[in-house]
């Protein structure tokens, strides 16, 4: 007979094995997203696909916070984050470190993430910009890259959190 599996059944790992283990080479920026909530969500999705760290910029909220701590459920502990005022300087620091910058963003010329070929050999830095207004212009010409996510209804946008984890599972499938 089939069952839902208990906590216990699951095997998790805790916070300080996850802080050991070995993460894929993704960091994720989020740009002025203003919705605790979608912070939040974007947390515990990079803890699920052991995602590097998440750069929090301008705007952002930050942990810890009562909201952000709702959606992550202790992935603000797990995680590694940081805050950057700047989102240039935060782009220009991982460029720095090695990282191929890429804005999921619908652009002129943006590409398919189907189409992305992802190279393990590279770190890869994703920047999500805001609810309404998506990534910063002033970050648009700091960018290498744009990937953008197939939709095929009459909507033309995903949420941010649920946008960041369709791509952060994209890269955790490549990279893991």
């Amino acid at each position: 007979m089939v069952h839902k599996l208990k906590l216990e059944e699951l095997n998790r790992i805790d916070v300080e094995t996850f802080k050991k283990t070995d993460k894929i080479s993704l960091v994720v920026v989020l740009d002025n997203v203003r919705s605790m909530h979608n912070v939040g969500a974007t947390f515990r999705t990079a803890d699920a696909f052991l995602v590097e760290k998440i750069v929090l910029c301008g705007i952002t909220p930050q942990p810890p916070h009562r909201e952000i701590h709702k959606a992550a459920l202790g992935a603000t502990e797990s995680v590694d984050w940081s805050y950057e005022k700047d989102i240039n300087t935060a782009i220009e620091n991982l460029k720095l470190n090695g990282f191929e910058i890429l804005g999921i963003e619908q652009t002129s010329n943006s590409i398919m993430i189907s189409d992305f070929k992802i190279d393990h050999s590279k770190k890869y830095t994703i920047i999500l910009g805001n609810e309404v207004d998506g990534i910063s212009d002033e970050a648009l010409p700091n960018i290498e890259t744009f990937l953008e996510i197939p939709q095929l209804g009459t909507k033309h946008s995903l949420n941010v959190s649920v946008c960041g984890g369709i791509v952060m599972w994209e890269f955790a499938k490549a990279l893991k």
